[in-house]
């Protein structure tokens, strides 16, 4: 019997796994693998995005499931776009996403281009790389289509003692930017188009973020991609569908540079999210003109963005497992994120009284000048959590959609001659109210019955409706930002003119908020659920000393269901 469970179970782990862990699981028993090592190569152009997350969540937990290492290496091969500060934010980001990073198996691509020069010279001895001056434009009419083999330039026959001295001399800047580059020699009639003779170098005077103004010759990353992979001795170099196209290259390269043991790619489907912004020039345009505060700003899906709106590593894991790895495309619902964020923090989180729209309530008859401090649970599902006192009196603030004057049928909240429970407090009742001039609510008046109070064991009555509240006198004031998807979903992403469909409404600063007094001690990242309203965190770039931003992480409503 205990034989027929085991086999279920190991028939069970077999099929969970995806098609990346199969692959590497053969590469070890058939001995072709004997240190499982990964990477994350991101370009520092831009901040990276949720899609990134993927990557850097699958590398590094290959890496950590097989005892391996991964390895986040900078492909800063194309200084135009690059910067220290894309450098320093995708270091921090991958920090937090895995937890840790070992700061040994940080790598630029620009460490190895004395070796990549070397390599570009090795094939030019084996004459399988050669110097061209035909322009971009020309290469392009040269190349062919999909259906015409293309056309060999006509500078494909140099010799090898030709291209070496003028690859050496386009290396020591003696010709103009973009007037030679240096292509491999591989098939101009290959179907695969990345095969027609790809450019390895190109001559560009930019200076670069690393190395200064040192090189004026460039390596394509096509070219120093594989390279990079096999100086590291990566052993599985798992990277988006958009490469499997270029594998053959990436294959060309490490065998015909002789390197031993050479890496293996692998593709796999790229995350997509719906109705978000992702791509870098698009975010960078917002951020430039002013409809972002930045790369972080918690409208944008950017990694730093989801940080700064107090997404977890945790909650971003669960939801690249919950999205899977395969091969197939297909597009994640934004929902299913903001269910793992819920999910996450459900149970860690303190519950706290926060009122956002606030409307005074007095208790005529509480004793004035009098307070008296609640026992309230931190967690009501957790009671681990423990309680906290809140302290009560007279005069409270509540939420203003919590009262109505007239209200609609099914309306259990406070309005006038009715009943309802203040949470974790006692029962009041609507004796009377007062508005201003325009017929604004600016005081609702109760009666408090004493005996109600909660945890007393009452049982003489129920009321429908339970509101939150904060004490006036002792309640802290806040500004809240209530954050909506910076996208018009009605609209889609992008309309005609490729600009982003913007949402009027995605974001709402409430500047006189008031919390309990416990919450004024919260530091930046520090998150709570505000009772009926979501979760929120303290914004970690505007909050200062006397005065506290929350940031909404997400509402407490959900519209996702787990499959099961």
């Amino acid at each position: 019997m205990s034989n027929s469970v085991d086999e279920k179970e190991t028939e069970k782990e077999v099929v969970s796994r995806n098609f990346i862990e199969n692959i590497i699981d053969k590469d070890i028993s058939d001995g072709n693998c004997k240190k499982v090592i990964t990477r994350f190569p991101p370009e520092p152009n831009g901040y990276l995005h949720i899609g990134h997350a993927k990557s850097i969540v699958l590398n590094s937990g290959i890496a950590k499931e097989y005892g391996g290492i991964f390895h986040l290496r900078f492909d800063d091969t194309n200084p135009v776009k690059e910067d220290m500060e894309f450098v320093e934010s995708i270091i921090e980001d991958v920090k937090w996403i895995c937890g840790d990073l070992d700061t040994d198996h940080i790598y630029y691509a620009s460490e190895y281009f004395d070796t990549m020069y070397e390599c570009a010279i090795k094939l030019i001895k084996k004459d399988k790389a050669y110097v061209c001056d035909l322009s971009a434009d020309e290469i392009k009419q040269y190349r062919g289509t999909l259906k015409e083999p293309g056309k060999p330039s006509p500078y494909r026959d140099r010799t090898i003692e030709e291209n070496l001295d003028l690859f050496e001399r386009m290396c020591a800047g003696e010709f103009e930017d973009g007037s030679k580059v240096l292509r491999a020699k591989i098939d101009m009639a290959s179907p695969n188009m990345n095969m027609r003779d790809p450019v390895l170098y190109r001559i560009a005077r930019i200076t670069h973020h690393n190395l200064g103004d040192k090189w004026c010759i460039y390596p394509m990353y096509d070219f120093a991609h594989p390279i990079e992979d096999a100086i590291e001795g990566i052993s599985h170099s798992l990277c988006t569908l958009e490469f499997e196209d270029h594998r053959p290259l990436y294959d060309w390269v490490v065998h015909e540079l002789e390197f031993e043991n050479p890496p293996k790619q692998i593709e796999f489907a790229k995350l997509y999210l719906t109705n978000v912004v992702t791509g870098k020039r698009y975010i960078k345009k917002l951020v430039d003109n002013g409809t972002v505060d930045g790369w972080d700003d918690p409208r944008l899906v950017t990694i730093a963005a989801l940080r700064r709106r107090g997404f977890t590593p945790e909650s971003i894991r669960n939801f690249i497992t919950l999205s899977g790895i395969s091969k197939a495309q297909s597009s994640s619902d934004y929902a299913m994120l903001e269910y793992c964020i819920r999910e996450d923090l459900k149970l860690k989180r303190p519950r706290m009284m926060a009122v956002l729209d606030p409307v005074k309530l007095i208790i005529t008859n509480y004793p004035e000048n009098e307070m008296e401090y609640l026992d309230v649970d931190n967690n009501q599902e957790n009671k681990a959590m423990g309680t906290r006192k809140v302290p009560f009196g007279r005069e409270l603030y509540i939420d203003r959609e919590d009262f109505m004057i007239n209200p609609p049928k099914k309306y259990f909240r406070l309005y006038p001659g009715n009943e309802v429970r203040l949470m974790n407090a006692y029962f009041v009742k609507c004796t009377d109210y007062k508005t201003d001039e325009w017929g604004n609510v600016t005081e609702i008046y109760c009666t408090y019955d004493p005996e109600t109070k909660s945890g007393s064991g009452f049982t003489g009555r129920k009321v429908k409706g339970t509101i939150h509240w904060v004490c006036a006198e002792t309640a802290e004031r806040a500004e809240v930002r209530l954050y909506e998807n910076i996208v018009d979903e009605e609209k889609g992403v992008y309309n005609e003119d490729g600009e982003v469909n913007l949402n009027p409404n995605s974001l709402t600063v409430l500047k006189n908020c008031y919390i309990e007094p416990a919450l004024a001690e919260a530091k930046p990242k520090d998150s709570f659920q505000f009772v009926r309203h979501g979760y929120f965190c303290v914004d970690l770039k505007d909050t200062k000393k006397g005065h506290l931003v929350f940031n909404r992480i997400v509402s407490l409503k959900s519209s996702y269901k787990l499959k099961d």
